[in-house]
């Protein structure tokens, strides 16, 4: 059991769950317009979202502590080179135009956690975007919006239609959403200066909030050109699911809660559309 406990730990804290999760909403969007099983943009949204997410989350322990790493962090390093060189060769394999979007999208990633704002524009110490007081939610959405429906279009050569827009913007508001148990968790450990939504307005309003975007996220679906009833089915499952997950977050949540019940939603969601 402690075995398999470790290699549990290391599935989450590598991140290959929450890259599973970023390529199953990338695989729906594939779906959702009818285009083939694109493998290579795929892949590299999977490699590459290992790479970002370990980047973020360990750029400072691996700064500040690199000759005394703990061995799971040195072994979460070397599994990361590994992907990024993964990411690196299906790179090559996509189209040059969908490589722009990429550039803009890292960008942004490396800003994220990188140390680059004078600090007269923050209300932390620390000089990313990640420490910017209120922004840390909406940058994570822009980026998996982006990584999850455009990317996936753009190299399919995919033109921007309403119902595109529509998905887009489905995709910001559910991410928002499932972002909102970590932020309730995170009440504990995060700056008061970082002015995240929990601190700001309470865990009740977060959940209200959550709420609303939830009906919003639902909605925005009779609003496509092209809709079916399979389809609105199935994301009013994965709206009700969310919801309980939302309802039922709370500070002293359970050690997986929200690191794998909630970011496995997308993986659930495209479960529910392959079986159906």
């Amino acid at each position: 059991m402690k075995v398999l406990r470790q290699v549990f730990d290391f599935y989450i804290n590598s991140s290959i769950h929450v890259a599973l999760a970023v390529v199953s909403l990338s695989w729906l969007t594939l779906l959702e317009f009818h285009v083939l099983f694109d493998k290579s943009i795929l892949f590299f949204t999977f490699f590459a979202s290992i790479s970002g997410y370990n980047f973020v989350k360990y750029f400072g322990l691996a700064k500040f502590h690199h000759r005394s790493l703990a061995s799971w962090l040195k072994l979460i390093q070397v599994f990361s080179f590994f992907c990024f060189v993964f990411m690196c060769f299906y790179a090559f394999k996509i189209e040059i135009i969908t490589l722009y979007y990429i550039l803009g999208l890292g960008v942004i990633t490396f800003l994220y956690a990188i140390p680059f704002l004078p600090k007269r524009f923050l209300l932390d110490e620390k000089q990313n975007l990640r420490n910017v007081g209120g922004i840390k939610i909406y940058v994570i959405a822009l980026v998996w919006s982006g990584v999850t429906v455009v990317l996936p279009l753009v190299n399919n050569g995919i033109p921007v239609s309403e119902d595109i827009i529509i998905t887009a913007i489905q995709r910001l508001v559910f991410v928002i959403v499932l972002t909102l148990p970590f932020e309730a968790r995170d009440l504990q450990y995060d700056s008061i200066k970082l002015s995240t939504i929990p601190q700001k307005i309470g865990e009740k309003w977060t959940k209200i909030i959550g709420v609303l975007l939830l009906m919003l996220f639902f909605s925005l679906e009779f609003f496509r050109d092209e809709y079916t009833l399979k389809n609105t089915i199935i994301l009013l499952i994965i709206t009700l699911v969310t919801l309980g997950f939302l309802l039922c977050a709370k500070k002293n949540q359970g050690k997986y809660y929200s690191g794998f019940w909630v970011e496995g939603i997308p993986i659930f969601w495209l479960l529910l559309v392959l079986v159906a």
